[in-house]
Order: structure tokens, then C-alpha cells, then sequence
């Protein structure tokens, strides 16, 4: 009896340890989360009333943020849509951040302490134009509260209290750009500036009160303009000429417009391509020549005054107020490993308020923007601090001579994800190191032991969730058996490479890439795709790993291409090729050479195929493998899918010996009229697919079609092209194909009457799965495809698969006409999607899992056997126990299934899983604004013990067992002892 007690306590106990939830202290310990902005276009301070200092910024990926000015941090955030893209933004009576955003057609007003939306208005216009905003700083709390804003050829005052459009003029008339706000203090009516048609000054005097038009003025200047306007003062613009070798002085004073020409060269003897820069300096403007800044003075009488001029100037701020008829602007001046910090006086410009040098990291490159704040330093005097928006798209505050803080925003607009293992542990360990992890170890467990038993403080609760955090195995910079640790290799659109390590989501290194800096011969270079280069192995394993990074110069086909070579360990750049041929698509070969570095086929605009890395020993390898190099290319615009192969060398006279022709072997042309293509996707090369044989209830055997020449794209009539609802159910048509890109022969189409875009799909195995909006049900619909190879129907014996007499082995040619079976099943979705991925893990053993990054920015994993299609109604006995669950319309969301738990990934664009060495495993990294990566165990961790498993704990139990069995041993002998005296 005591045995049987025993045991059935350790039963209650080991079942304690089974668990499908995520409690509150295992937050943190297989995931982390980190959130950012992206690149700042604009920024406000707000620091005058007392509490917390922050900034409010806007940026490129349509956030707006509150920013501590001590550390950082963000207050508060606001993801806009993709297509919502802030145009401007202010600080309206000190506690309402109001923007501007979708071409001038919505203003916002938000809470200012923690960003709650507290009124939305939309701007409706006619005409595109530029948006404008300006919030009189003279209108009081008790009297108007207008806020102007101009959009869509309009503009409107709103009440800066409830967001009630007072009146609304329509300004944008025969193609005027209206470019300028103007209200001048203790006036009540306003100016819009711009330039109409044949080079025409235009100005609008309008009533603020009520809206009405009081005048129009228009005049031509005979040398026409150039560029934006400038607005040195509340009573003039400047502009320059056509040919931007003239500076026009414009008088706009009660709407009576004088102009004033000055030619660039007489200022000071200065000549060549002059820029005008969109600063607001009061009284002056800025003009760049070359790399020097020209401070041109407006004088009352409209004649315009060199007053300084600076060399290497990178940015220059707008003008700063910050006391009684004081104002200020910044300058940063630019050396190597230096920034210039200059604030200078708009008063008096001999004055410098500030001059400071401060040493930065050469990896930010230039500064792109600058914008400054005043405090008051103990002493009572006027201080300042700098935020500067560099080159990488990073964010850093100046202040007092030194860096206070950085973002790393660069990882915000995330291009392209790779991977990189870690390198090996060297043998040889200090006895010291030993014996301190030896003790940390038992000193955690001791803590878990005594938090199990109920007996731990909570200082001892706390430590337990330290240590659980903080470990160092999660962390180390070297591999571990299981596969976990690893280097995330990320390209950002700033042309920046980072390497984040997936234990805790930090930055081992950052480089921004030599090859992607602007020059003459490459204006706006810009990354497309990242691929491993090389993966050492056995041999090589003394040498780094390294990937390569491709990009463009331009959006255009024909731009010429950029390739980078890096060390995925250091980050160095070990070589990069810029300008080279043009690049439509980066082929990785299955083929390396004895340095382990894999051959890359990049097709150019002109369909010739250039072979990577340019070594004799790579064209002997790619020669032997010429007839077996296909590809294929989807020519959206054409509305053409064709196929290609490899033919032989380029002729001397237009290449080098690594320059290969290729020829068309087959084409699909979709009707344009009936058909567009709309979505495309493929098989991962590195799937592994552990068995082609799956086995059903009733013994019968099915063989997958396993080909990674199969293609999946969508089409859909021409109607339904537009938004969701923009065209009925009868006009709009789906269909989906299989081809195989080899030969093009078209393996499946199927049409969904009713139903349209966008189509988010993925292929695994020989299923596919894709998702569509259904207009007749006005849902989202989910439907699966799975092929099965009806050739080798006759290898149904089960015993002939298990003793391997079966032509499993047999070769598969795309040539030979495949006899396939499909079976679908569609089911109704609840919610829209941004991204699909499917799980993989190193063997394909275990089971499938759809991860997918819902409109809520989430990212739900859905088991496959919710899609499987052979569910039915009511499923046979042999069918329940084979897995297949009972067929419901509507797939199934459980609160539980969300891997990104209460976390949100803002603006979510993509989903990657990774293979770990541990088979139950994958590694999910999900990026959009923010990044999220953890670790997902499909079928459970069936091959391992959890992290936080209680190895003390299980001693005890042990130790308690032997004990109890020697016990209960000696209360039998005894037992025994005592029946032979009877």
C-alpha cells in the first residue's frame, strides 16, 4: 500500500509538469520583442511644461511616437496604414499632436500624454496637391483654436477642440502648387503661396474668420522658377530662377507681388549648381553650392546679404524661438568620425550659442536631418540639444558634447532575413568558469526546488525569473547541440546589415555597406535580396561563413546591379562589385566549389545569365551541369509566365567566360482581357520532406507528388483587380494553377466563381494553401490543395513499403507526363491576412503548422490537419483515430494558438521559420515595424526536457523513492518475520 501511494503522488506530480499554456514568468525566456519607428521625417519637442521631456516624431513607415528625451524610450505609438502616409505634423495648444496624413485628406488630433485618438476629420478635395499644415501659435485657448490645414486642392479650417470643419476654400486652380501657409501675427487673414502655371507667382489673401477671399494676385517672372519656395519672413519668399543661377526676391505684402533678381555669383564669387534648401530660417535662406552653405540675409528692403558662408555642411535645422526675440538654428558639419554641432544666432550671426565635436560610429554615415531644442541649465542660461537623423536611418540625441542616446530604426523596414550558425565552442575550459556554473546551476535549482515546495520568498521568486532571463547558455556566441542559438542576418532598406543574435534579440554587429552609398555612377542604390554565399563544413570550418548581399541601382529593369560580399561573423565587408551588369533575378545552384562557397546564376535584363563566384574551378563546375540549369520568370505587367534554360557561353565580343546565353523553352500568356496575374508561389529549395508514402485509415497508400519544379499562381478577371467590394460577385472570377516550370505544362486549374484578392498563399510538400476574400459569403475563405502521384498507384502493399521492395528509388523526370490526383477543400477565415508561412524543422518529421500574421498583427499557427481535405462530417473510426478531425465551414482560432501571445509585430510583413538541429523544433522570426522571433514545437517537445525543467526536483524524487522502496522492504521483512513466529 505504501508503494502504490507513493507511486500515484509521483503521478501527480510529473502531470503537474504537462502543460499547453504559457504562464506569466515564461514570458521573455524563448521569445523577445523589440519595437521601433523606422526613419524620422519630422520631429517636435515638447519640454516646456514640467514632467516627463519628449519628442513627437514622425516617421517613413507611418508611425508617430512620443519619445523620452532621456533614454529613448517610447511613451506612446500609432501605426497607420500602409497607404496613410503622414504628410506633417505639430503640437496644437500644448497638449493635442495633430497630422496630416493621406495626400491632405484626414487630420487627427491625438492625446498628447498617451496618444489616444481624440477626433479624426477628412479633408474631401478634387484635385491632388501638396499637403500643408499650421497651427497659429496666436490664436488662445479662448478664442478661435483654428487649425489650417491644405490637401486635395483645398484648404479648410477645423477646430482644434472638436475637429469641426469651420469653412473650406478651393485654391488649387489651373494646376496651381500651392507650396506656403502664411498667417501673419495679430492678423486675421492669411496667405497661400505657390506657383502657377507658365512660371506664375500666385498668392490667396484670405479671411481666417470665415474663409471668404479677399484677393488674388498673380504675376510671371520672365526667367520662370526653379524648385520650392523659401519663406524667410512672414512678408517675403525667395526662389530661384530656371536656370538656378538667379535668387528672386518676392514682395507678397496686402497680396501686391515685386519681384528682385540677384545673381548666385555675385554673392560673394561663389558659382556653380546652386540648391535651396527647405529650411525655415527666420530672415535668411539657405543655399547650397558644392558642399558649402551660403547664409543669405533678406534685407527689409528685399536685397539679400551673404552673412556667412560654412563648409561640409550635412543638415541644417529650422529656426528655433527660445526667448524673448530670440531665435536660433542648427548646423552639423561633418569629418570622418566627427559631427560639428553649431548653433548660431539668427539675431546676430557672428554669435555662436553652441559649438561642440563629438565622435560618432562611421557606420551611421552621413546625418540626413537635424533638429534642435533649448533647456535651462542650472546656471539659468540657455542650453541645447540636437536630434539627428543619419544616413542608416538610425536616431541619436546630442547634448553637452556627447551621444545621450541611439535607436537603431534601420531595423523598422527589415528587406530581406538569412541565417548564419554560430561558430563552434573551442575545447578547453578554466577550472574557475567551471566551478562558478557549476554553482550557479545548483543555486537555481535549489531556487526552482524551493519555489515548487511552496517555501520560496519573494526575493527568491525574483531570482528565479533573473536567472531564467539572463542565462547565460541562451546567450553565448557559440552553437549549442540543439540548433537554438543562431544569427539572424537582416538587410534593411537603409542598406545597413545587422546580425541579431536569436537568444535575446541583441546586435552583434551593424554594417553599413560601402557598395550602397551614393555616388556618381549610382544615385539611389537600394538592397533586394540576401543569400548565403558560403557555408563551411567539416574542412573549412576554420573559415568564416559569409553571405551576399545583392542590390540595384535604381527600380528600373535595366539599372546596374551591386554585389556585396560580408562576413557573417565580424560583418566585414570583404568585397563588393559596383556598378556591374543589370539584375532581374539571383538563381543560388545547388553546386559549390572546394571552398565551399556556392555558385549563383544572375540573369540580367537582356536574359543572360552571369555565373558567381568568377573562378575557373565555378565554370568547369556549372559546364557539367549546363543541360540541367532551368529557371522560369513571371512578367506581371505582360501578364506572361515563361521557362529558360542554360545554352552555352557568351560570344567574346559581349562578355567575359562567365557569361552564359539562354534561350525560351515555353511560355504561358494569360489572356489580358479575362485573366491577370495577381499572386506566385513556390516550394522552399531547403524543404526536407521526411516520407513521399502516407498511409490512411483503411491501409490504402498514397504517394505524394514531391516536385520543387511546381508553381502556384493566381489569376483573377480584370474586374475584380480593384479593393475588396469593388466589383459583384458575378463580374469577378479566381483561378488558380499548378505548373510545372520546367516544362510548362499546366497540371491543375481550378476557378472560385464570386471570389477575389489579394491572394496570400504557401507551398510545402504537395499542398498547397492560399487565402481569398469570398464575395458572395462576404467572408475570407482559406482552401487547400493537395497532389498525389497516381503513377505509382501499384506500390500499395504496405509490406513491400516497410521491406523497401518498391520504386520509390526509381528516377522522376518533369519530362514524363505525371499521372496526378488532387484533392481541395475550401473554409470560410475570419480574419484578413498580411503573411503566410508554413513551419519546417531539420528532418520533416514533425507535424505542420500554418503560421499566419492576421490584419491584427499577430501571428496565429494553425495546425494543417484543420486543412486537411479529406475531413468529413462524419469521419469512420479508422479516420478519427488517423487524426482526421470532424469537417466544420469555419476554421478554428483559439486564443492559445497566437505565438505572439498579447504582442503585437506593427505594420507585419513577413514570417520566416527556421529549422533547428532539435526535430520538434522550429525557430519563427516574424518583422514588419517591430520584431518578434520564439521558438514553436508543433507536436510538442516529444525529443527533449523543457528548459525550465526541475532536475533538483526530480533528484528528490528519486532519492524519496529509494527510500520509500528500502522502507518498505524492511516493514516486509519484518512483516515476514513476525507470520514464521506465529
Amino acid at each position: 500500500m505504501a508503494i502504490r501511494a507513493f507511486l500515484l503522488c509521483i503521478i501527480l506530480f510529473s502531470s503537474s509538469y504537462t502543460s499547453f499554456a504559457l504562464y506569466e514568468d515564461q514570458v521573455g525566456l524563448m521569445d523577445w520583442h523589440q519595437q521601433y519607428i523606422g526613419k524620422v521625417k519630422k520631429a517636435v519637442f515638447q519640454t516646456q511644461k514640467a514632467g516627463r521631456k519628449r519628442v513627437v516624431v514622425s516617421t517613413e513607415e507611418n508611425a508617430i511616437a512620443a519619445l523620452d528625451l532621456r533614454h529613448g524610450e517610447i511613451f506612446w505609438r500609432q501605426i497607420l496604414g500602409v497607404n496613410d502616409v503622414i504628410d506633417e505634423i505639430d503640437i496644437a495648444l500644448g497638449k493635442y499632436v495633430v497630422t496630416l496624413s493621406s495626400g491632405g485628406s484626414v487630420l487627427r488630433a491625438w492625446n498628447l500624454p498617451d496618444g489616444q485618438m481624440v477626433w479624426e476629420s477628412f479633408l474631401l478635395g478634387s484635385k491632388p496637391s501638396r499637403s500643408l499644415l499650421l497651427t497659429p501659435t496666436n490664436f488662445g485657448a479662448d478664442k478661435d483654436n483654428v487649425i489650417l490645414a491644405y490637401g486635395n486642392g483645398c484648404l479648410h479650417a477645423v477646430s482644434s477642440i472638436d475637429g469641426d470643419i469651420l469653412w473650406k476654400k478651393e485654391l488649387a486652380e489651373n494646376g496651381i502648387d500651392i507650396q506656403h501657409l502664411v498667417h501673419p501675427e495679430e492678423s486675421d487673414t492669411i496667405y497661400a503661396l505657390g506657383i502657377g502655371e507658365a512660371s506664375k507667382f500666385e498668392a490667396y489673401v484670405i479671411n481666417a474668420r470665415n474663409g471668404e477671399l479677399l484677393k488674388h494676385s498673380s504675376k510671371g517672372f520672365p526667367g520662370g522658377f526653379s524648385g520650392d519656395l523659401s519663406l524667410p519672413t512672414s512678408e517675403k519668399a525667395v526662389v530661384l530662377d530656371s536656370s538656378e543661377s538667379s535668387l528672386v526676391s518676392v514682395s507678397f505684402v496686402g497680396g501686391e507681388i515685386k519681384f528682385q533678381e540677384f545673381q548666385v555669383s555675385d554673392l560673394q564669387g561663389y558659382s556653380g549648381e546652386a540648391v535651396l534648401l527647405p529650411s525655415k530660417l527666420a530672415g535668411m535662406v539657405a543655399i547650397k553650392i558644392n558642399r558649402s552653405l551660403l547664409l543669405v540675409k533678406l534685407k527689409d528692403e528685399g536685397t539679400l546679404e551673404v552673412v556667412d558662408t560654412v563648409p561640409h555642411v550635412e543638415a541644417v535645422s529650422d529656426s528655433l524661438s527660445f526667448a524673448e526675440g530670440q531665435t536660433a538654428f542648427g548646423l552639423i558639419q561633418q569629418d570622418g568620425g566627427k559631427i560639428q554641432l553649431s548653433v548660431k544666432s539668427s539675431n546676430d550671426w557672428k554669435s555662436h550659442f553652441l559649438k561642440e565635436s563629438i565622435e560618432f560610429d562611421q557606420q551611421r554615415g552621413l546625418v540626413h536631418k537635424v533638429f534642435i531644442n533649448n533647456y535651462v541649465r542650472t546656471d539659468r542660461t540657455y542650453g541645447f540639444r540636437a536630434l539627428i537623423v543619419m544616413e542608416d536611418h538610425s536616431l541619436l540625441l546630442l547634448q553637452q558634447g556627447a551621444v545621450v542616446w541611439n535607436r537603431e530604426d534601420a531595423l523598422a523596414s527589415i528587406i530581406d532575413v538569412t541565417t548564419s550558425e554560430l561558430p563552434i565552442q573551442k575545447d578547453g575550459v578554466s577550472v574557475a568558469k567551471v566551478e562558478h556554473n557549476l554553482f550557479e546551476w545548483l543555486k537555481g535549482h535549489l531556487l526552482k526546488l524551493k519555489a515548487t515546495l511552496m517555501l520560496a520568498t519573494p526575493d527568491d521568486v525574483a531570482a528565479v525569473q533573473r536567472i531564467r532571463l539572463q542565462s547565460a547558455e541562451k546567450s553565448k556566441m557559440t552553437r549549442d547541440h540543439n540548433g537554438f542559438r543562431k544569427l539572424l542576418i537582416v538587410l534593411t532598406r537603409a542598406g545597413k546589415l545587422f546580425a541579431l543574435h536569436t537568444g535575446d534579440g541583441r546586435i552583434v554587429w551593424s554594417r553599413l555597406l560601402n557598395a550602397f552609398h551614393k555616388s556618381g555612377t549610382c544615385e539611389s542604390p537600394r538592397g533586394i535580396k540576401l543569400h548565403q554565399w558560403q557555408v563551411p563544413h567539416h574542412h573549412a570550418l576554420d573559415e568564416n561563413p559569409s553571405v551576399l548581399v545583392v542590390g540595384t541601382c535604381g527600380h528600373n529593369s535595366d539599372a546596374f546591379g551591386i554585389l556585396s560580399f560580408v562576413d557573417a561573423y565580424k560583418g566585414e565587408e570583404l568585397n563588393y562589385l559596383a556598378p556591374v551588369h543589370s539584375i532581374t533575378q539571383v538563381i543560388p545552384l545547388p553546386f559549390t566549389d572546394s571552398t565551399e562557397q556556392r555558385l549563383h546564376l544572375i540573369i540580367d535584363a537582356e536574359g543572360y545569365g552571369h555565373l558567381y563566384p568568377r573562378t575557373p574551378e565555378a565554370v568547369d563546375i556549372f559546364q557539367k551541369e549546363l543541360g540541367n540549369i532551368y529557371w522560369y520568370s513571371v512578367d506581371i505587367n505582360n501578364n506572361l509566365l515563361k521557362g529558360h534554360v542554360v545554352k552555352k557561353n557568351c560570344k567574346e565580343e559581349i562578355a567575359d567566360d562567365y557569361c552564359f546565353e539562354s534561350s525560351d523553352l515555353w511560355s504561358v500568356i494569360f489572356p489580358s482581357d479575362s485573366e491577370k496575374i495577381i499572386a506566385t508561389s513556390t516550394r522552399k529549395l531547403s524543404e526536407v520532406v521526411h516520407t513521399q508514402a502516407k498511409v490512411n485509415a483503411d491501409q490504402d497508400v498514397l504517394y505524394k507528388y514531391i516536385s520543387k519544379n511546381l508553381l502556384f499562381l493566381a489569376t483573377v478577371t480584370p474586374k475584380a483587380m480593384g479593393d475588396i467590394g469593388s466589383v459583384t460577385p458575378e463580374d469577378s472570377w479566381l483561378f488558380v494553377y499548378l505548373v510545372d516550370t520546367i516544362t510548362g505544362r499546366v497540371l491543375l486549374r481550378m476557378s472560385h466563381h464570386g471570389c477575389q484578392g489579394p491572394v496570400h498563399a504557401v507551398f510545402s510538400e504537395n499542398w498547397v494553401v492560399y487565402h481569398y476574400f469570398n464575395l458572395r459569403a462576404h467572408r475570407y475563405e482559406m482552401s487547400v490543395v493537395e497532389i498525389y502521384d497516381q503513377s505509382r498507384a501499384d506500390n500499395k502493399d504496405v509490406l513491400k513499403l516497410v521491406l523497401g521492395k518498391h520504386n520509390l528509388s526509381a528516377p522522376v523526370s518533369s519530362y514524363s507526363r505525371p499521372e496526378i490526383m488532387t484533392k481541395s477543400q475550401s473554409y470560410f477565415f475570419t480574419h484578413s491576412v498580411k503573411a503566410v508561412a508554413v513551419t519546417s524543422t531539420a528532418k520533416g518529421i514533425t507535424s505542420k503548422q500554418l503560421l499566419i500574421g492576421t490584419i491584427g498583427d499577430q501571428v496565429l499557427a494553425l495546425d494543417k490537419r484543420f486543412l486537411d481535405p479529406r475531413r468529413t462530417l462524419n469521419p469512420t473510426q479508422a479516420e478519427k483515430e488517423e487524426g482526421i478531425m470532424p469537417l466544420t465551414d469555419t476554421l478554428p482560432i483559439m486564443p492559445q494558438a497566437f505565438v505572439t501571445h498579447a504582442l503585437k509585430v506593427e505594420g507585419l510583413r513577413s514570417i520566416i521559420a527556421i529549422p533547428a538541429k532539435l526535430e520538434s523544433t522550429t525557430l519563427i522570426f516574424a518583422h514588419g515595424v517591430d520584431l518578434f522571433f520564439t521558438r514553436l514545437a508543433p507536436s510538442k517537445t516529444y525529443d527533449s526536457l523543457t528548459d525550465d525543467f526541475n532536475y533538483a526536483l526530480l533528484l528528490l524524487t528519486i532519492v524519496a523513492l529509494v527510500i520509500s522502496i528500502f522502507v518498505t522492504w524492511i516493514w516486509s521483512e519484518r512483516k515476514d518475520l513476525q507470520e514464521k513466529w506465529r
